[in-house]
């Protein structure tokens, strides 16, 4: 079986095995708010909060993730539709990164929270 160009499964002398993934890709839509970590949002927690609950709730109705991080995301990554591209184990803060790497292609993560704010993932490779 070959997954992103590699081989998930590895046929072993006692078996098949998954092989543990090196990398992923994916999109986010993070909202910062006022004391979160690289800021300059003038919203509080609680408004990015229930803004982020809003969104999802959007994405989980059929809402394209892309059009909202472009229109919702602090990130530079929204105005390419929240994509981060391709990132290795280590280079994410550990949040955001274990939520990435336990989703399948095209899972839309709850709310994850970082010093950054709140964010949705999308894991797209």
């Amino acid at each position: 079986m070959r997954v992103d160009g590699a081989s998930s499964l590895v046929k072993r002398a006692i078996g098949w095995y998954q092989r543990p993934m090196s990398s992923v890709r994916a999109s986010h839509i993070l909202l910062m708010y006022k004391g979160s970590a690289r800021s300059s949002a003038t919203r509080s927690k609680a408004e990015a909060d229930q803004l982020i609950k809003e969104i999802k709730a959007k994405v989980d109705g059929g809402a394209d993730f892309a059009e909202l991080a472009q229109t919702h995301s602090d990130c530079p990554s929204g105005r390419k539709g929240g994509d981060l591209g391709q990132f290795g184990k280590g280079q994410m803060v550990p949040a955001f990164e274990t939520a990435a790497f336990s989703m399948e292609i095209g899972d839309v993560s709850g709310v994850v929270e970082t010093d950054f704010g709140y964010h949705l993932i999308k894991r797209t490779g």
